[in-house]
């Protein structure tokens, strides 16, 4: 590459990482910004920080405020629009997912409820040391039965959850399966009140599962849960791991809030 070349090359990237500082000011608390503002954070002439947002304000990046100063334009709501169509659940789901299944060493699953099922939506293990469990991407799981099954009714409305569940064919899969409506009924006001749900051995009498919801800006719209063998979790680690999956549901949850909004 010639001088010449080189030096333009990097006056290119040194005004794009001029831009990108002037538009990493903006927050919550800060949606107008001041040119003196901006030539103190970069630490440049007032004359400069003006020529830096003109070339903003003209690639509709930013556009001036009415009481003055400037605000965030147009063209970055375009390309936050194209953002949130690029994610679905899962490729929002999936990075904190695989924390999670590396923290804990189990398989952790990613569920949405259609209907009278509840489908698996995703999945993600730890490298080495989970055991296999056989709940695959689109496989269907009961209402009745399962931590992801339970806390996905456990915040639709109780008239709603009811109906879903008498007309529902309520399986008994193992000896813990439920399937009174009514005891179901009083386990999900115990799920909400708790802010998550653990079975053992309720559909598959070697497993045990822990549930939290995931929710978007109004409801919620699936469920993160841990699938282990009930042998290697103590009832006295449940807590623990209950809190880490309730964390993981918040991450999630604030990551589709922000692409759906």
């Amino acid at each position: 590459m010639s001088g010449a070349a080189s030096t333009s090359y990097r006056e290119r990237n040194s005004t794009a990482d001029r831009a990108l500082d002037i538009l990493l000011m903006f927050t919550d608390t800060h949606l107008v910004v001041s040119g003196t503002a901006v030539a103190e954070r970069l630490g440049v002439a007032r004359s400069t920080a003006y020529r830096y947002l003109q070339s903003l304000v003209s690639s509709r990046f930013l556009e001036e405020a009415p009481g003055g100063g400037f605000r965030l334009g147009l063209r970055v709501m375009e390309i936050a629009r194209l953002a949130r169509r690029s994610y679905g659940l899962s490729e929002v789901a999936l990075p904190a997912m695989t924390t999670l299944a590396e923290d804990v060493r189990e398989t952790v699953l990613l569920t949405r409820r259609t209907g009278e099922l509840v489908v698996c939506v995703d999945r993600a293990e730890a490298g080495t040391g989970a055991v296999r469990i056989s709940y695959e991407r689109g496989s269907t799981l009961p209402l009745n039965a399962g931590a992801a099954a339970l806390v996905l009714l456990a915040w639709i409305p109780d008239d709603e959850a009811r109906r879903l569940l008498e007309s529902a064919d309520l399986r008994r899969f193992t000896p813990a399966t439920l399937t009174d409506v009514d005891t179901l009924m009083q386990r999900l006001a115990h799920i909400r009140r708790a802010g998550y749900s653990v079975t053992r051995g309720e559909l598959d009498a070697d497993v045990m599962g822990i549930a939290a919801p995931v929710r978007d800006e109004q409801q919620v719209v699936a469920a993160v849960s841990i699938a282990a063998l009930a042998s290697r979790v103590f009832p006295e680690a449940e807590a623990e791991l209950a809190g880490k999956v309730q964390e993981t549901a918040r991450e999630i949850s604030e990551r589709l809030t922000a692409v759906g909004g």
